[in-house]
């Protein structure tokens, strides 16, 4: 199984100069990021639909073993009733996702937070996610950003459907770190500004030991399960993403990560 580090993007104007080269053509900023970390989650997709040629795009600019994580369009999450998505996710899902080919790795789909844990909703919202399209696997994550979802429940269910709950690394939002699905998704948001690689180099050795332990099937020690249970269990992906905080930083952070794994 593999371990992942990436930021958030790659259209960020304070890289320029800092992250990517002075003079670097801005339509080579994917293929210069692609070559330093060994994923990218797309906020993009969020906001907006992307067309098939955005994606084979992607795809033809980035090296043969990487991989997009990709944010579920808001259109789906941002709803008072989820089991009503069915639509939206298949608009999402047939805008051309599949044309990233096998760089296509997990959607996220991030919830408001506002968004309270309803497991009846959840259920059906869960149950309308594909596990397939045009013949590629699909892997799926939720990211709840309430503290209603910090319990046992919420971990049954997303394990019951194989969908990873994202841990967060935030003073915002709830951290679970239990796996429940065969990789694990991590966003990483407290990168600072006076740290070289946004977080201080204990700091990057200790998540370098939680991707590890991820991927050997294992809860972090030093994490608490929602669950609370922290035997070793089968071994998993692991995604891990620099994504907020002084985002500056991330890229360093990534390539220090890199570094230790």
């Amino acid at each position: 199984m593999a371990v992942r580090a990436g930021i958030g993007g790659w259209t960020f104007a304070p890289w320029r100069g800092t992250f990517y080269p002075k003079g670097l053509p801005q339509a080579r900023e994917l293929e210069y990021a692609s070559r330093r970390v060994t994923a990218i989650e797309v906020n993009g997709t969020f906001y907006r639909t992307q067309s098939p040629e955005s994606f084979r795009k992607w795809a033809q600019e980035t090296p043969e073993d990487f991989v997009f994580a990709l944010k579920g369009h808001r259109v789906v999450t941002n709803r008072k009733v989820l089991a009503e998505a069915g639509p939206s996710i298949e608009t999402f899902l047939g805008s051309g996702v599949t044309a990233l080919g096998r760089k296509l790795g997990p959607i996220n789909w991030q919830l408001a937070p506002t968004k309270r844990f309803d497991p009846d909703d959840l259920d059906a919202f869960l149950s309308l996610l594909p596990r397939e399209r045009d013949g590629l696997r699909l892997r799926h994550a939720i990211e709840a950003r309430h503290e209603s979802f910090v319990t046992p429940a919420f971990v049954d269910l997303a394990r019951r459907h194989g969908v990873a709950i994202v841990f967060a690394d935030s003073d915002d939002y709830p951290a679970i770190p239990d796996p429940t699905a065969d990789f694990v998704y991590a966003r990483l948001q407290r990168c600072r500004e006076g740290e070289p690689a946004g977080y201080p180099p204990e700091e990057i050795e200790l998540w370098a030991r939680r991707a590890g332990n991820w991927a050997s099937g294992i809860v972090p020690a030093d994490l608490a399960p929602v669950k609370g249970e922290s035997e070793t269990g089968p071994a998993r992906d692991v995604f891990v993403f620099f994504i907020a905080g002084e985002k500056v930083r991330a890229p360093a952070a990534a390539a220090a990560l890199i570094g230790h794994l």
